[in-house]
C-alpha cells in the first residue's frame, strides 16, 4: 500500500467520522487510528443525561448510555479524577465508550468527589451512579 491510498483511506475516515479503519491487501494488513477532534466529541455526546440526583448536599452523578465506564483517557493514563479531588461543572469525570465512542461524562456543577461506585471497564447501563460528590 503507498502514501497515496493511506491519504485516501485517512479522508475516508474523516468524511465518515471513523476512528479507526483496517484494510488487508496482499496478505498484509495496515491499521489507521485516529483520536475524534474534541468538536467532535462534543458532538457525539448525549445531550440528555439524567439529572444529578440530589440528597441533601450530596449530588449523584449517573450514565447517560449504556456502555463501558473508563475512568481514565488512556490504559496507562492517570484517572480523570479521584476520591476528594474538587471538581468545577463542565469538567470531565469519566468516559463511557459506547458502540466505538467515547462520550465524556462531566459534572453537572461543583462539588468534592466521596466516592467512585462502579470499576475501570465495568459495563454501565443507563442510570447506573457512576460518582457521588459533595457540594
Amino acid at each position: 500500500m503507498n502514501e497515496s491510498d493511506i491519504r485516501k483511506y485517512a479522508g475516508l475516515m474523516q468524511e465518515l467520522g471513523l476512528t479507526g479503519l483496517e484494510i488487508t491487501e496482499d496478505n498484509k494488513v495496515v491499521r489507521l487510528e485516529r483520536t475524534a477532534p474534541a468538536a467532535e466529541k462534543q458532538a457525539v455526546a448525549i445531550p440528555t443525561a439524567p439529572a444529578p440526583q440530589e440528597a441533601g448536599d450530596h449530588i449523584s452523578v449517573k450514565s447517560s448510555i449504556v456502555g463501558v465506564f473508563y475512568a481514565a483517557p488512556a490504559e496507562n493514563a492517570d484517572p480523570y479524577v479521584r476520591v476528594g479531588d474538587r471538581v468545577q461543572k463542565g469538567q470531565t469525570l469519566c468516559i463511557v465508550e459506547a458502540m466505538k465512542l467515547m462520550n465524556e461524562i462531566t459534572a453537572e456543577e461543583d462539588g468534592v468527589i466521596t466516592e467512585i461506585c462502579v470499576t475501570n471497564g465495568q459495563v454501565v447501563e443507563f442510570g447506573t451512579e457512576l460518582f457521588r460528590m459533595k457540594r
